[in-house]
C-alpha cells in the first residue's frame, strides 16, 4: 500500500492513540528511576571502552559539551566530576573486578526497564519465571548496546573532527554556502547515528521479532522528535534556568527529566513503528 499523506495522518493518529493508551509518562518515571543508578555506570563504561581508540580526555570533553549544551553547565560540572571520580588507581584487583562488576550491573538496568516497556508496548505476554540464562542474556544485550553507544560516539568525534578540520581549512578560499554545506552534513551525521542506535534498540532489544525494513523509518522518525527535542531543551534549560528552583538536586533532577523526556519520545517512536510495521510490513511477531 501506497504511503500518502492521508495514510500518514491515520499513522500519526492511531500511534497517539495507542502511546497515550499504554501510558508513557508513567513508564518513563520507571526508565528515569534505572537511570538515575544506571547513569555514573553507563558514562564510565563508555569512556573507558572507547578510551582504548581514541583519547578519553576527548572523549569526555565531548560528553560534558553535549549535556552541558542541553541540562546547563552546573549539570556538566556534575558529570565532570563523576568522571574525574570514576576510577580509583590504588585499588586492589579484587576491589577493581568488583567495581567493574557492579558498573555493568548498574548500567545495564537501564536498558533491562527500556527493554520491559517495549515488551509493553509491542504486546509481548508477560513471562515472570524468566530463567538465569535469560537474565544473563538480557544483561549481555544491554552491555552491547552500551558498547555500541560507545561505538557511535567515537565514529561522531572522528567524523566531526575531520568535518571541523576541513571545513577550517577551506574557509579562506571557498565560497560561504560551501562552508554551510558542511555544518548541515555536520548535523546530519549525528542524526543519522542516533538513527542506527534506535533501530538497534527496537530490533534487538525487545522479545519480540521485526524485520529490519520495519525498523528504519520508525528509527529515524524517533532520532527527528529526539533531536528536535534536545534543541528545545537546550534553549528552555538555557533561558528558564529551572534547576536554581531544586537547589543543590538541581542537576540530578534535571537528568531525570532529560531522561524521562528521552524514554517518552522512544515510546512514541516504538509505538509509530509497531503501527506501521503492522500496517505496512510484515508485523511484530510476539
Amino acid at each position: 500500500m501506497k504511503i500518502d499523506f492521508k495514510n500518514t495522518f491515520q499513522i500519526l493518529v492511531q500511534t497517539y492513540q495507542n502511546w497515550i493508551k499504554n501510558d508513557p509518562f508513567q513508564m518513563s518515571a520507571a526508565v528515569s528511576y534505572y537511570a538515575l543508578f544506571s547513569f555514573p555506570a553507563l558514562l564510565i563504561i563508555i569512556v573507558q571502552s572507547i578510551g582504548l581508540f581514541y583519547s578519553k580526555t576527548e572523549i569526555k570533553s565531548k560528553i560534558i559539551d553535549e549535556i552541558s549544551s542541553v541540562l546547563g553547565q552546573e549539570t556538566g560540572v556534575l558529570v565532570e566530576n563523576i568522571l574525574r571520580n570514576s576510577f580509583d588507581e590504588h585499588q586492589t584487583k579484587i576491589a577493581l573486578y568488583i567495581g567493574i562488576a557492579t558498573l555493568i550491573y548498574g548500567a545495564t538496568g537501564l536498558f533491562i526497564s527500556l527493554q520491559k516497556s517495549l515488551n509493553k508496548i509491542w504486546g509481548m505476554p508477560k513471562n515472570t519465571n524468566q530463567s538465569f540464562f535469560k537474565l544473563i542474556k538480557n544483561r549481555l544485550f544491554s552491555l552491547s548496546l552500551i558498547l555500541i553507544i560507545g561505538f557511535l560516539l567515537l565514529t561522531s568525534l572522528v567524523l566531526t573532527s575531520i568535518i571541523n578540520a576541513l571545513t577550517d581549512w577551506i574557509r579562506g578560499f571557498l565560497p560561504e554556502f560551501v562552508i554551510l554545506l558542511f555544518q548541515v552534513i555536520n548535523f546530519v551525521i549525528p542524526l543519522l547515528l542516533i538513527t542506527v542506535l534506535f533501530a538497534l534498540i527496537f530490533k534487538i532489544l525487545p522479545d519480540a521479532i521485526i524485520k529490519w525494513k520495519d525498523v528504519w523509518l520508525g528509527a529515524f522518525v524517533t532520532s527527528l522528535l529526539f533531536s528536535i527535542g534536545k534543541m528545545g531543551l537546550g534553549i528552555y534549560f538555557g533561558t528558564a534556568n529551572p534547576e536554581s528552583s531544586f537547589g543543590a538536586a538541581g542537576s540530578v533532577i534535571l537528568v531525570l527529566l532529560w531522561v524521562s523526556y528521552s524514554s517518552i519520545i522512544l515510546f512514541f517512536g516504538a509505538e509509530f513503528t509497531k503501527v506501521y510495521a503492522s500496517k505496512y510490513g510484515d508485523g511484530i511477531i510476539t
